[in-house]
């Protein structure tokens, strides 16, 4: 009799749409351009973060967190294969310029519209998250920055951006209006997939905090009177524009009550210093090898599986496929150089992450060394810099740097003429790991 009562009890409870043997859905949040320490969660003294302060709050937080390459383009694609920028091929955000360079008609020269082509078709060498998500019924939405063509070059199965110059850029084109204008294509996307009972992949890349640093009037008024330039009040006003997106992503998640299945992972594409003078040459950022252009909060929420917190070790972008894939049940591809995050012995035990620094427009795009800059490894404490010879612009080390990076986060006390020793072995490092 008992064991009747029972059964009927279990067939009168509903059984929730977000059960826990369900499979979680996805959203993946890109920033970009965006200093590490742009948050509330990492201290900034003024700028207003609240929804990512929410999130972090929630949140597995690494703030150690690296991009394995300070550019746009080569870091997205690494974000989505797993993979080095040595590895998929894709370095630089250009191909090199045409004959007579970046003047006139030249995006629509043939020999640079061919190499654009042949710059495309390399992500489709690399097993791509969304098509890999696809084994297990998932759908997948890209939205945002995306530099390889159709949004079917990557494996999802839906997106915003076509690769098509008409419509406004090599970039994304009309995926570049999520977050600037609407955030409506992911919600009818989400609720698509919960009308076909599909689990979900959201690729939300936003072009923010990004220039144009033209966040609305209310935002940048915030910030005059406590920013040391106009310039780098609209940059502030543009984060804090990023976080309000943020904050309508998280709530609509919550209203559609799948919060509590949906696995959200953050990071940021490149860092960002503003310059005062409305750019980012006159001081060390993006591009560069130093902390300010490749470190990022990296963050994991997945409620009731992944306890809040604050781990000191280190972690890369790359760890994103490999932790996701793990969690969902899929096979990751042989080869990633990436650990799973939620892993706490292979966490532990990692001592060293490695990248580089490559051209912004590409020297030859079938020979990554052609266009490197700098190597960089971190192991422990320590971060050496080496840059190639005769390679190195004004944006670059111009000779071998060492610094105690927990020290000395700005890397101003070049270590190197005292550390000679050390500086072999972590070049030693670094040769075992790619020596071009």
């Amino acid at each position: 009799m008992r064991k009747l009562l029972l059964a009927l009890m279990l067939m009168a409870v509903p059984v929730p749409s977000n059960a826990v043997n369900a499979p979680p859905n996805i959203v993946l949040i890109i920033s970009d351009d965006h200093g590490w320490r742009d948050y509330g969660f990492m201290g900034h003294p003024h700028l207003r973060t609240p929804n990512l302060d929410r999130l972090a709050a929630a949140s597995l937080v690494f703030p150690r967190g690296y991009v394995p390459t300070a550019l746009c383009s080569p870091s997205l694609t690494s974000i989505i294969t797993g993979r080095y920028p040595h590895e998929h091929l894709i370095t630089g955000n250009d191909p090199p310029a045409p004959p007579g360079g970046k003047q006139g008609n030249w995006r629509n020269d043939p020999g640079y519209v061919a190499a654009w082509e042949e710059m495309r078709s390399y992500i489709k060498r690399q097993p791509a998250l969304p098509q890999l998500l696809g084994q297990k019924s998932y759908l997948s939405f890209q939205t945002g920055k995306w530099w390889m063509g159709d949004y079917g070059s990557g494996g999802f199965t839906d997106g915003m951006s076509h690769g098509d110059k008409t419509r406004g850029g090599l970039h994304g084109d009309e995926g570049l209006d999520i977050g600037r204008k609407t955030m409506q294509p992911i919600f009818d996307f989400v609720g698509r997939a919960r009308s076909q009972q599909k689990p979900f992949l959201v690729w939300y890349a936003p072009m923010l905090p990004h220039d144009p640093h033209n966040a609305p009037p209310r935002l940048v008024d915030r910030y005059k009177d406590k920013a040391p330039d106009l310039q780098t009040a609209r940059y502030w006003a543009n984060v804090e524009w990023f976080d309000e997106t943020i904050g309508q992503l998280l709530d609509h998640l919550d209203r559609e009550k799948l919060g509590d299945n949906t696995i959200i992972a953050y990071v940021t594409d490149n860092g960002w210093v503003q310059g005062p003078n409305a750019d980012n040459h006159s001081v060390r950022s993006k591009r560069t090898p130093y902390d300010v252009g490749v470190r990022t909060p990296i963050m994991l929420r997945w409620p009731g599986r992944v306890k809040p917190g604050r781990s000191n070790n280190l972690a890369s972008s790359l760890d994103l496929m490999p932790t996701l894939l793990k969690a969902v049940g899929v096979q990751s591809p042989d080869g990633l150089p990436g650990i799973d995050l939620l892993d706490d012995k292979a966490v532990r035990v990692r001592r060293a992450l490695y990248g580089a620094i490559f051209t912004h427009d590409a020297v030859d795009i079938r020979n990554p060394a052609a266009n490197l800059m700098t190597r960089w490894v971190i192991d422990g404490d320590w971060k050496l810099l080496l840059p190639i010879a005769g390679k190195a612009n004004a944006e670059q080390p111009q000779t071998v740097e060492l610094y105690r990076i927990t020290a000395d986060p700005d890397e101003r006390n070049n270590l190197a003429g005292k550390e000679a020793k050390r500086v072999a072995a972590l070049q030693r490092k670094l040769d075992a790991w790619w020596k071009p």
